[in-house]
């Protein structure tokens, strides 16, 4: 607790520094779930007096828009969603190189990937990739619990399984990187090709699957294992799973976009959302990833990373706009295109 209001009169002195001459409005792109958006944008707006104009997109989805408009950047800062579209923003001199005095109390991984992307995004959060399923549907419907992959390419489980699409969700393209880092390229395919036989929708956003579940329009969600857990703590009847073959995992992230309008605010912003305060306020939202910084307090239903079986994602590689070019066309050619 010392720690953590060390830091916050830390931030304020370095915030009440920086917003003199920070510009009075910041435009912010974000990634994560709608209510930690607004919590982000509200807090910021309400602690510094800087005007936030907040637009929630995906992260493949935010991505593009970044792309786009290179030429005429209209975002400052871009917050959460996965790191790989993040670090081939950065591959892409999409997003700005920024060093912030809040480095020195965040977690190693969170660093490792700033120092990936040459300084130009860093982690904000983690969490490991998962499914989560409806028990009351499920029991209804008599079938087994999943506790694998490969069981979700069973044909009991047809017409019953939702992910989102790749090219537009983080979650999607973590899911694809990662069977394919674990079970090798060629396997790794034809499992997205059996699951396909099985796949009701390809969704945009990467929480929608098990939100769908919570509601009971669906039976099985490939989503983050948080994002499920989230829905069990609303008070839905999900079951949060983490894979038996082992499984990839994020780590969310934040970057200043290039040639930002307001590039003090953007840094004053970044500073902001690296403290322990901030970070602390993600389980108020039912938001339970892993925070970056090591003071921050996380809820008890987190997912605990330690007695996950992981994979050792490698982020640098599916994180690159080749290799991410690469497999999505692929993804399109070989997979969502066969008939189900």
């Amino acid at each position: 607790m010392k720690q953590i209001l060390g830091t916050a009169a830390l931030t304020a002195s370095l915030l009440a520094g920086t917003a003199i001459a920070a510009a009075d409005s910041l435009t912010l792109y974000c990634s994560a779930d709608e209510a930690w958006c607004q919590l982000m944008a509200r807090g910021f707006e309400e602690e510094t007096g800087i005007k936030v104009d907040m637009t929630r997109k995906s992260s493949g989805e935010t991505f593009a828009q970044v792309k786009a408009e290179a030429a005429n950047p209209k975002g400052d800062v871009w917050w959460g969603g996965t790191g790989d579209p993040h670090l081939q923003a950065a591959e892409e001199n999409l997003t700005a190189e920024y060093l912030s005095p809040m480095r020195d109390e965040l977690n190693d991984w969170a660093i490792r990937q700033a120092e990936s992307a040459g300084n130009r995004t860093i982690g904000i959060y983690s969490g490991a990739l998962g499914f989560g399923y409806n028990k009351d549907l499920l029991e209804k419907a008599g079938l087994p619990a999943p506790a694998c992959w490969k069981d979700l390419t069973k044909p009991e489980y047809k017409g019953q399984v939702q992910m989102a699409n790749p090219n537009s969700s983080g979650t999607a393209y973590t899911t694809l990187a990662t069977m394919v880092q674990l079970f090798g390229e060629e396997d790794g395919f034809q499992f997205m090709k059996d699951l396909h036989k099985n796949i009701n929708q390809y969704t945009k956003s990467g929480s929608a699957p098990i939100k769908a579940a919570g509601l009971g329009e669906n039976m099985i969600g490939i989503v983050f294992m948080h994002d499920a857990v989230a829905q069990a703590a609303s008070g839905f009847p999900i079951v949060t799973v983490a894979p038996c073959e082992g499984t990839g995992y994020e780590i969310g992230s934040m970057s200043i976009i290039a040639d930002a309008r307001n590039p003090e605010s953007a840094q004053t912003f970044y500073d902001w959302a690296l403290t322990a305060d901030v970070q602390s306020r993600a389980k108020d939202v039912n938001s339970f990833q892993v925070p970056s910084n090591t003071a921050a307090v996380q809820s008890p239903m987190a997912p605990d990373l330690s007695e996950i079986k992981l994979i050792d994602y490698d982020f640098k590689k599916y994180g690159s706009s080749d290799e991410r070019k690469r497999l999505l066309q692929k993804w399109d050619e070989e997979v969502s295109n066969l008939p189900q």
